[in-house]
């Protein structure tokens, strides 16, 4: 039986083994199996390297940067966003990789319009440099945007009607809005918003977020993480196939 698997901690809502356990059965898969391994501490990972022996392992929060210091290789894509989230164990080397790019990358392009050619990307964590990658690859400008500025990071508060007439392509990467906490919503001056704006929000669940709603009422384009995560889950298959 050849083995894959998730590692992070906790892993109670993951979507990676639904995911896979899903295309197993879809496609006849029947010589693999996919579940969570919930370790408390990356340094764990290697005596479940040693009893497991995967052939593959997605990695979520908290693990995709701390995972970087135990790789015996890593791929060009995943050092430019300087985190991981596929692992590919072979010959007893750990190679690490970031599928998050293409996820987002291949769900955002056939949304893109002409005049989508500037970002504001909100958050500025592990998924906003996976956004960012992507958005270099596409050719699009970017700017960082959090509650706090520092060098190259533009604050809520900074954001006017001015910055949103340039600014068409808005990217939430920020947990806010997410099941439970519905309510919640990045601080933007949402009245400025046009139909010339995209909206993409990388949470998932609600289906459509507060975020997502304010975009929605004022004719702007919106699009949900779901297909990202799809996306990056396929691209972390593909790379265990093409390697193995």
């Amino acid at each position: 039986m050849k083995q894959y698997g998730l590692i992070g901690f906790p892993l109670s809502h993951s979507f990676s083994p639904g995911y896979f356990a899903n295309k197993f059965e879809k496609e006849g898969i029947q010589d693999a199996s996919y579940e969570a391994f919930p370790i408390e501490r990356i340094e764990l990972l290697s005596s479940l390297l040693k009893e497991k022996s995967p052939l593959g392992l997605n990695v979520t929060i908290p693990y995709k940067e701390q995972v970087i210091p135990l790789l015996d290789d890593i791929d060009d894509l995943a050092k430019r966003v300087g985190a991981v989230n596929t692992l590919l164990y072979k010959d007893g080397k750990l190679k690490g990789y970031n599928s998050d790019v293409i996820g987002f990358g291949n769900s955002l392009q056939p949304l893109l319009k002409p005049n989508h050619t500037k970002a504001l990307i909100l958050g500025t964590g592990g998924a906003a440099k996976a956004v960012q990658v992507a958005l270099e690859e596409l050719g699009i400008s970017y700017q960082y945007v959090s509650r706090q500025s520092n060098e190259n990071v533009i604050t809520y508060n900074d954001i006017d009607e001015e910055l949103l007439n340039e600014y068409h392509l808005i990217i939430n990467t920020t947990p806010l809005g997410m099941y439970p906490n519905t309510d919640a919503k990045p601080d933007l001056p949402y009245d400025i918003l046009t139909s010339d704006h995209l909206l993409f929000d990388l949470v998932y669940n609600p289906e459509k977020t507060a975020f997502l709603l304010e975009g929605e009422q004022r004719g702007a384009q919106i699009k949900n993480g779901l297909e990202m995560l799809h996306l990056q889950a396929k691209a972390s298959w593909e790379i265990w196939q093409e390697n193995h």
